[in-house]
């Protein structure tokens, strides 16, 4: 089969959407496809040399406000990538921009299109400029009717998308390295640099941009003999630094380097209330380690509130503050829903969500080949 990704993020971006076209792209080579990817460019030329298929990069500018995060400008090139790759389907992983281009080009070239929803974009509209929303729907809404099949990544998103007029939807979540990220990797000479008091470790590891609500912590921070870790950078970095002053900022970490981090953590919670997924929680939940989470958006579908963490009302410190001293003042609850987290993910893995993207690939071509006979 012969696949197009066009996505608004690769890496080396690092970002739910980028990693997750990346996973797409590594599974469909693996399983004797032939995917094609078409991306925003970014500033290093050599950023493409490891990747698991052929990139073609189009041009792109800064987000102002947020360089880490790139929008690709009108360009000829997808249209032409798509048609020269001889494509059998388009998968548009996050369309807003770039992909809203490929879904025209698709149309234009009869090829069908899987669409993948991931990111709560009218929700970033109404944080940043606090309008919006309603353009951001309509726009989703005009790739999304276009597709084929939309591919949705929690029961919240798919009612989200239904509210709003989308059809032919179907749940397709996401996977997570289980051999990576694991209870193994805890690492007691990183606990007793970031804990030198033996402090109790809670960390949130993700983009520190608004939207986030990294800010919320403060409330976990509070709880005595709490150490707070915050793994990841973006625009919202300088003034948390501020708001956090006893929290340790690590910066980006990727690869076993994150997953150490990880699993040395005692608790991890997540505060942003607009997650249409929220891969970091799979990942504490793979490191074996207990989660709390806002009960809003792609976290309703991963925590099992009671077993595997807690759930928390979104938006409330005092919340999660004592969501937070619960767990800090029982370590076997903690030890508990570790364990129940990772063997919630077990079966989760990037090699069983591909063969199940790959299935609904192949469902929408039977389709499309019903409906031209």
């Amino acid at each position: 089969m012969r696949v197009v990704i066009v996505t608004e993020s690769f890496p080396p971006d690092v970002n739910g959407v980028a990693h997750c076209a990346l996973q797409t792209a590594r599974h469909l080579v693996r399983r004797g496809h032939t995917p094609l990817v078409i991306a925003p460019a970014v500033a290093d030329p050599a950023a493409d040399a490891d990747a698991p298929c052929a990139v073609v990069r189009v041009p792109s500018l800064p987000l102002p406000g947020y360089p880490q995060v790139r929008v690709a400008l009108p360009s000829r090139r997808v249209a032409a990538a798509i048609a020269a790759h001889r494509a059998d389907l388009v998968h548009l992983a996050g369309p807003f921009v770039l992909g809203v281009r490929g879904m025209t080009a698709a149309t234009r070239l009869g090829i069908p299109a899987v669409a993948v929803y991931q990111t709560d974009l009218a929700g970033y509209a109404r944080t940043y400029v606090g309008t919006g929303e309603g353009a951001a729907w309509r726009r989703l809404r005009a790739v999304h009717r276009a597709a084929d099949r939309t591919l949705a990544p929690s029961s919240a998103a798919v009612r989200d998308l239904e509210s709003h007029g989308i059809g032919r939807i179907r749940l397709w979540g996401r996977g997570v390295d289980t051999a990576r990220f694991r209870p193994e990797r805890r690492d007691d000479a990183l606990r007793a640099e970031l804990a030198p008091h033996g402090e109790l470790l809670v960390g949130y590891v993700g983009r520190l941009a608004p939207e986030k609500r990294v800010d919320l912590l403060a409330g976990a921070g509070r709880v005595p003999g709490v150490r707070l870790v915050v793994v990841g950078d973006g625009p919202s970095g300088p003034a948390l630094r501020g708001a956090l002053p006893d929290a340790r900022f690590l910066g980006r970490r990727t690869g076993d380097d994150l997953a150490r981090i990880f699993a040395s953590l005692d608790v991890f919670v997540h505060t942003g209330p607009f997650e249409t997924f929220c891969q970091t929680v799979q990942e504490a939940m793979a490191s074996g380690v207990p989660v709390v989470a806002p009960a809003a958006g792609g976290p309703l579908d991963l925590v099992d509130h009671g077993r595997t963490g807690l759930l928390v009302p979104p938006g409330e410190p005092e919340a999660l503050h004592e969501a937070v001293a619960s767990l800090a003042a029982s370590p076997a609850l903690r030890a508990a829903y570790g364990r129940a987290g990772r063997a919630t993910v077990e079966g989760r893995t990037w090699e069983a969500l591909g063969d199940e993207l790959i299935g609904h690939y192949r469902e929408v071509l039977r389709e499309r080949t019903v409906v031209a006979a």
